[in-house]
């Protein structure tokens, strides 16, 4: 789209996987495009994906590029989002979620050609063979289980170094359903078994393009044994004794904190 001077909004402008944010800042870019003047050769390439109580929303693929604004620094995704409400949150996952989608589909999976955008909808297609591709989304069950007064979690591989604890997760696989998947995982994982599956709610997840599902379970049987090439520890903790757990910005950490409310409460 062709944007002018004068359109303000939130600005998701994506280096690599870093995002452009004001120094110190403690959310996303919100201006004008003409504050952003040394990226105006890029105006052509903004897309309008959103809105924030009327604001309008924009993401801006950069590719490799690097840019130079003054005031501004490329942070992790994964900081930004930290940061965020909500609503922000939202909006952050779904534009990075988007530009992934565009960067992976600039040609056609069917016949090689090049793939171009759709203008009416989030979509790419091949003017050779017709074939249509949309935004990948790969659902992913997540579950926090419960034996009276205590949660397990878990230390997963890529966690060693921080020490952080959560819940257990795992992708769904074909013709799965979402409940059969989190008795497979569970069992995969740490091999215990569950019962009494609540769903408690689900939260998009942009690394890279999940769909969280959430569980809350009650423990039914099994002695904890780590899957050794993705648990590094996993073990039964009591409210009073928590190790480093997940923020609630992310759905782990409200599973987590739903689940000790339970305790606490004695439901």
């Amino acid at each position: 789209m062709q944007i002018t001077n004068s359109a303000h909004g939130y600005w998701f402008i994506f280096s690599g996987d870093r995002v452009l944010q004001p120094v110190d800042s403690d959310g996303p870019l919100l201006t004008q495009w003409s504050s952003l003047n040394t990226l105006e050769q890029y105006s052509d390439d903004v897309t309008q994906f959103s809105e924030i109580d009327t604001t309008p929303c924009y993401f801006l693929d950069l590719g490799a590029e690097q840019p130079s604004v003054e005031g501004m620094e490329l942070v992790s995704l994964r900081r930004l989002l930290m940061q965020c409400n909500d609503q922000l949150f939202e909006q952050a996952a779904r534009a990075w979620q988007l530009v992934l989608f565009y960067r992976t589909h600039r040609f056609c999976g069917q016949c090689g050609s090049a793939s171009h955008r759709v203008d009416w909808e989030y979509a790419t297609q091949c003017h050779s063979c017709g074939h249509r591709c949309y935004p990948r989304v790969s659902p992913c069950i997540i579950a926090a289980i419960r034996d009276g007064d205590k949660i397990l979690l878990a230390l997963g591989k890529r966690h060693v170094k921080t020490g952080m604890y959560s819940t257990l997760a795992g992708f769904v696989e074909s013709g799965e359903s979402l409940e059969q998947a989190v008795h497979r995982e569970i069992m995969e994982e740490v091999s215990v078994r569950v019962k009494n599956l609540e769903y408690f709610g689900s939260q998009p997840w942009p690394f890279p393009h999940s769909l969280m599902v959430g569980f809350l379970a009650e423990y039914d049987g099994g002695e904890i044994v780590p899957e050794p090439d993705e648990i590094e520890d996993a073990k039964w903790f009591a409210a009073d004794n928590l190790p480093l757990i997940p923020p609630t910005f992310s759905i782990a950490g409200r599973l987590i904190e739903e689940t000790l409310k339970r305790i606490k409460s004695g439901q």
